[in-house]
């Protein structure tokens, strides 16, 4: 089997107070739009926190100061390793769309009732989080436990 070599991400669940996360309208040239929780790829020297936090600013310029990590998906059927973070969002966050070439919208959902198609991280992400210890087709899910 030849895949390419795996690219380390971020998928940030930025939730509010009342349990609702950013999820955006993807819209990357190249890609089939999809729906997706903020995130990209860890830059040289970059913690996985510090990359969350960074591209939650950068794509919805929400400024968080902490964030916890809490799962890695290694994505069996393809390549890469996304790191979940978790962010509480600050008291009257506002998603800005900074970065319309990527993503046209940001909104607020229930991440039960997220709209789709999901972006295949952002499933793995998602999945992680609402069903740890269960098994989703084509990841490695591990759990982080602090």
């Amino acid at each position: 089997m030849n895949l390419p070599r795996p690219v380390s991400g971020v998928g940030v669940v930025l939730e509010r107070a009342d349990g609702l996360v950013a999820i955006g309208h993807r819209v990357t040239r190249g890609e089939h739009p999809s729906w997706s929780f903020p995130g990209g790829h860890l830059e040289g020297g970059e913690t996985p926190v510090g990359a969350a936090l960074r591209e939650l600013a950068e794509e919805t310029g929400v400024v968080a100061e902490r964030g916890s990590p809490f799962a890695v998906c290694v994505r069996t059927a393809g390549s890469g390793v996304t790191f979940a973070v978790h962010v509480a969002a600050p008291s009257g966050a506002e998603l800005t769309v900074t970065e319309p070439h990527a993503v046209d919208a940001w909104l607020w959902a229930d991440p039960d009732e997220l709209p789709g198609p999901l972006f295949t991280h952002t499933a793995a992400v998602r999945h992680a989080w609402r069903h740890p210890g269960t098994a989703l087709a084509g990841w490695d899910l591990h759990r982080l436990v602090r």
